[in-house]
């Protein structure tokens, strides 16, 4: 029996989005479309919403770490090794953190937008975190993020060309809107009906909520991209 459709709200330099990417596509029970947002941009308002630079912390914290909560460099360490434990739980490579971390996502995230378009958001988005936190690598250098998207067959002159739209720019801007919208605040986070489902448990959460609303309206709208593999 197929099952409500969601949404996975991600950004590629979150480490909890991360370790949800690599367990929705065998947890939740039906369709899931993956949208690219720009989690710095989650709680601003403004026309440029998704086109602007903001600070480290900011960065950090809108990608899921809970920054306002660290009162200490232990505290902030202790929130790493839970993300590397929960990489071990998941069977996945050793963590790696990239140099620097936070990085800006913004490129990342315009080619996920790019690649949303032409219908490869989930192998890019699989191939991207893989480079980020198994490979150690910033995504903030278009040479890292050509290394993702090859991985998926998305040529490299393309996906440059791509990164650079503005076309493409006001559509992450836009769905990052969209989102916030939606009251999301923070990433990852599922949407199932009207719920939003977000942080660590987010994937869970979400699949319950799925089972209980019961089947879709319209099966046939499931993201063309679902179930894909890297």
């Amino acid at each position: 029996m197929s099952v409500a459709p969601a949404s996975f709200y991600f950004d590629l330099s979150s480490p909890l989005a991360y370790l949800a990417a690599e367990r929705i596509l065998h947890t939740l029970p039906g369709p899931c479309e993956w949208q690219p947002v720009l989690a710095r941009e989650l709680d601003r308002d403004g026309p440029d919403v998704g086109l602007d630079r903001e600070t480290e912390s900011d960065r950090e914290g809108r990608a899921g770490a809970p920054v306002e909560a660290w009162r200490c460099e232990q505290e902030r360490e202790a929130f790493r090794e839970d993300i590397a434990l929960g990489a071990r739980e998941l069977g996945l490579q050793a963590l790696r953190w990239p140099e620097p971390f936070p990085f800006d996502s913004a490129l990342a995230m315009r080619v996920a937008t790019y690649a949303k378009s032409i219908g490869r958001t989930v192998p890019f988005a699989q191939a991207a975190f893989r480079q980020v936190f198994a490979g150690g690598r910033d995504l903030s250098q278009l040479d890292n993020v050509l290394i993702a998207a090859a991985a998926c067959e998305m040529h490299p002159a393309a996906v440059a060309r791509g990164a650079e739209l503005r076309s493409v720019a006001e559509q992450l801007a836009a769905a990052t809107r969209d989102a916030a919208n939606l009251g999301i605040i923070e990433i990852p986070a599922i949407l199932v009906g009207e719920e939003v489902f977000a942080g660590e448990r987010a994937v869970e959460q979400a699949a319950v909520r799925m089972r209980e609303l019961g089947p879709a309206d319209d099966p046939a709208d499931a993201d063309a991209s679902v179930g894909a593999a890297p």
